[in-house]
């Protein structure tokens, strides 16, 4: 699919890769549709041993504002909810299988599951302008993409829960004080920062960069598994629940819920 002029992206430029999220009229929200071609990129870039680096970024105004919500109850498949969150979980793991470590060069928002699959990925960059944010339980679900284990265990359960109860939002600099970007910048030096990032890891001995990617992700990711398949059980039963179905009817019907717990 490389540069097929779809609303992901994917270019080749010798053996850096650029993922492009090009959907800046939604500030590039993800659908099912662009679920799919993200998954079909990283699937191309899992076969290619000659891809040294990745760099991931954003068209418009904004890296991804998360899901887009007009999209939510469209699914033209067949699939049912859980099996849609197994396709969602299975494609971004591809992430782990990449031979080339992946810079995320966020602007503007960082929203739910966008933001939750760049705290995924082996780097994150920032530019001033950059904002965080898991506003999941608000709309009556759950972060469910993995990335909240990975924050946990940069920046402990306080802030985490912080973010996801009351979906504080994190500006640029917040993130970097807490460890989630490792460099903040002007707007209009995030994507060459980016590049030179990827360059030098792609200059690296290849087999000394995908050992030293390998411990690292030795030392966090089977918790970060078993977060994804909490995740997966629990958004599942939430999407069938009373109280989801209260949140929606009383949104519809412009009234307060009356929540059961249930």
């Amino acid at each position: 699919m490389t540069d097929t002029g779809g609303r992901i992206r994917l270019e080749i430029d010798g053996a850096i890769a650029t993922i492009v999220n090009d959907n800046p009229d939604k500030h590039n929200a993800f659908d099912d549709g662009m679920d799919a071609q993200l998954f079909e990129a990283l699937a191309e870039l899992r076969g290619r041993s000659d891809i040294r680096a990745v760099v991931w970024r954003g068209e418009g105004k904004s890296w991804s504002s998360g899901r887009d919500v007009g999209s939510i109850g469209t699914n033209l498949t067949e699939l049912t909810h859980h099996e849609l969150m197994t396709r969602g979980i299975r494609g971004i793991q591809q992430l782990w299988e990449l031979e080339a470590p992946v810079i995320v060069a966020i602007h503007g928002w960082a929203i739910g599951g966008s933001f939750q699959r760049a705290l995924l990925c082996d780097v994150r960059i920032a530019s001033e302008d950059a904002r965080f944010m898991l506003p999941e339980v608000g709309h009556g679900v759950i972060p469910d993409t993995g990335g909240v284990a990975v924050l946990q265990q940069m920046v402990g359960p306080g802030l985490v829960a912080d973010m996801v109860l009351t979906g504080r939002r994190l500006s640029a600099e917040e993130a970097l004080g807490h460890g989630i970007v490792s460099r903040v910048m002007p707007r209009d030096e995030l994507e060459s920062t980016a590049h030179e990032m990827a360059e030098r890891i792609a200059a690296a001995p290849a087999v000394t960069v995908k050992l030293a990617r390998r411990v690292l992700s030795h030392l966090s990711r089977p918790d970060v598994r078993a977060s994804m398949e909490d995740e997966l059980i629990y958004q599942t039963f939430l999407n069938r629940s009373d109280d989801y179905a209260e949140l929606r009817a009383a949104r519809a019907e412009g009234r307060e819920p009356n929540y059961r717990g249930s």
